[in-house]
């Protein structure tokens, strides 16, 4: 048995899956390390992907070549599109998934991947050299050995899990953490900060009254994340709606100090955009109820997740609780809600290739550098595994712009601006949301999944046939005109039709026109938004290609920013921590202001000047 890799990847979860395939895709000879494999692809909270900003990113790594929306789409029971009444900028995919099939099926896809070795072992400790990253160590005490470590370790880091006044450690229930791998990290002299995060009650779905609860039916034409793969997609079940009422928050007014949150046993910071039940009832104390979504966990059993009651109180009150909610009175509980914190490495440790800065070949994906969610993990894994094996090929990393990708804006706000929080991705932190729609993808990402080997021939000559089709679409929507029509003084241009906002592709067809046979409803979706915002997307597409201009100033690694009279002491102390690429990225680090960033160009413009003098 081999011990000698190209990349070694720590960590089955969703980011750890995408960077190990990634690799292995790539042609490098690659070891996925798991403390189970039985839990490879484990959905530890909620079993479902997509939403807000989260369905970006999942028909983003499915365009770049990934696997966590085509297992989404496989694995899912249940689809609706959110924000339908918003703008398209926001309009959001999201899947409840069959947990369990989740899981299997990414075990399958890991198992059949060649140049990929699944080994069931805890890392240990990290070998590093000269500070170079050498392999990893194991608890058994053998070495295996790669010029390339990928760490996505989750919540396993020094995992503590609460449930009252009990704790104990774990990296989630059931499972153990991973103690000594923290210390190596510290030994390297690698910043670590510590997070929280919780889970709710799940219940038997047999003992709910359904009259009390409002059914939520899946869309009638189910949409998911995976494009070219040909996936038939299913409604299977219905998730139901309750809320909490008065009875509930007294009972976790008069029960707060037996949280293991608010009872000061939990020292790390939580999320502040999916907060415990009791953070709710403390911080909102004006809302008389919260929503409760029951949504089931798979087909072949009778598990449900209680979306919204995420608490660390003890088993009793969790009950009490419980019972408190309509159509939960005879509630059964299988498994207690509980709250873990774990380690995590201060994303300032990170360049914007996920490579860490104090060792080289060292990456880091997904919880471990502060953030949550199954898809912002699963963005950052593919991505350090690409850049992973550009690195074996002596190529530069590939970093992609706040203007390409939410997985840019991911990535760029945890380097350039850190996080004292879990990091959640929202549609409004990126800037040109409107050009980074979730029905765009694939035009935006595909040709780089291509290029670099993670989108098959097969997909790719799809893809070029549906943008084909798309612009012999949009060129007679643009050209043709309508018949005679009681509405219309004079027979009009489609395209000058369809702008109006009483008139949709499908009303069109009152006024004469026929879409091409081979036109499916993504294309014509895909033409009537952009030319009904066709004004709006121009001006985003200025403001984006003025925001590139910025990003194409780049900013050597050595400039010694202290030696900068003209900015002020706090910015160049963040521009020497930072180490900015661009001047784009010196622009967003917070605490350097515009009058900064105007003497920073023109210490840039001198001092080409004086390199042009010496020349």
């Amino acid at each position: 048995m081999t011990r000698d890799f190209d990349v070694i990847v720590v960590g089955g979860g969703h980011s750890g899956i995408e960077a190990a395939l990634a690799s292995a895709r790539r042609g490098a000879k690659t070891a996925l390390f798991v403390l189970k494999l039985e839990t490879i692809g484990r959905m530890s909270c909620n079993p479902s992907i997509g939403g807000p900003a989260k369905g970006h990113l999942a028909k983003e790594i499915d365009a770049l070549g990934g696997e966590l929306g085509y297992v989404a789409d496989l694995s899912g029971i249940h689809f609706r599109m959110l924000n339908r009444s918003k703008g398209p900028a926001v309009w959001a995919p999201r899947a409840q998934n069959d947990r369990l099939l989740y899981s299997l099926l990414m075990r399958q896809h890991l198992e059949e991947q060649d140049n990929l070795s699944l080994i069931e072992a805890s890392v240990s400790e990290l070998l590093v050299e000269k500070g170079s990253i050498q392999g990893v160590r194991i608890l058994q005490g053998m070495e295996y050995f790669a010029p390339q470590v990928i760490l996505a370790t989750g919540t396993f880091l020094n995992g503590l899990i609460h449930m009252g006044n009990i704790s104990f450690p774990g990296g989630r229930s059931g499972e153990p953490a991973s103690e000594a791998l923290s210390n190596s990290l510290l030994k390297y002299g690698l910043k670590l900060g510590r997070f929280k995060t919780g889970t709710p009650p799940r219940i038997d779905m047999r003992t709910l009254n359904y009259n009390l609860l409002e059914e939520q039916p899946g869309d009638p034409e189910p949409m998911g994340f995976s494009q070219y793969r040909e996936v038939e997609l299913s409604n299977k079940v219905s998730c139901y709606i309750t809320h909490t009422t008065t009875e509930t928050h007294n009972i976790i007014k008069q029960n707060l100090q037996k949280s293991s949150l608010y009872g000061g046993i939990i020292k790390g910071i939580g999320p502040r955009y999916c907060p415990s039940i009791e953070d709710k009832i403390v911080k909102f104390p004006q809302r008389e109820s919260h929503h409760i979504f029951i949504e089931p966990e798979g087909l072949d059993t009778c598990e449900g997740y209680v979306n919204g009651l995420s608490t660390s109180l003890p088993p009793d009150i969790q009950e009490k609780l419980l019972h408190s909610i309509p159509g939960l009175e005879n509630a059964q509980i299988m498994r207690y809600a509980y709250a873990i914190e774990y380690d995590y490495i201060n994303p300032e440790e990170i360049l914007p290739s996920l490579e860490c800065r104090k060792i080289k070949g060292l990456w880091l994906a997904g919880q471990i550098n502060g953030t949550s969610g199954y898809e912002e993990a699963a963005a950052q894994g593919i991505m350090a595994g690409i850049n992973a094996t550009l690195a074996l090929e002596g190529k530069e990393p590939i970093i992609l712009s706040r203007t390409q990708a939410y997985i840019g804006v991911l990535i760029d706000d945890l380097v350039t601006c850190g996080t004292n929080e879990p990091y959640r991705m929202f549609t409004s932190r990126a800037e040109y949301r409107l050009l980074l729609r979730q029905d765009n993808c694939d035009e935006r990402l595909m040709p780089l999944g291509y290029q670099l080997g993670l989108v098959s021939d097969v997909r790719w000559q799809k893809f070029k046939h549906t943008m084909e089709l798309k612009e012999r679409e949009m060129e007679r929507l643009k050209t043709e005109k309508s018949i005679n029509h009681p509405d219309l003084k004079e027979p009009q241009k489609f395209a000058v039709l369809l702008k109006r906002p009483d008139i949709n592709i499908e009303k069109l067809k009152l006024y004469g026109y026929k879409p091409s046979p081979e036109v499916t409803p993504d294309i014509l979706r895909r033409c009537e938004l952009e030319l009904k915002y066709e004004g709006y997307l121009q001006r985003a597409e200025e403001e984006m290609q003025r925001f590139r201009a910025s990003e194409n100033i780049f900013l050597s690694n050595d400039i010694d920013y202290y030696s900068i009279n003209a900015l002020a002491w706090e910015a160049r102390e963040k521009l020497m921590k930072i180490r900015p690429h661009n001047l784009a990225q010196a622009m967003r680090i917070p605490g350097v202001n515009y009058s900064d960033t105007a003497a920073l160009l023109l210490w840039l413009k001198k001092q080409q000047k004086i390199e042009r003098k010496a020349e």
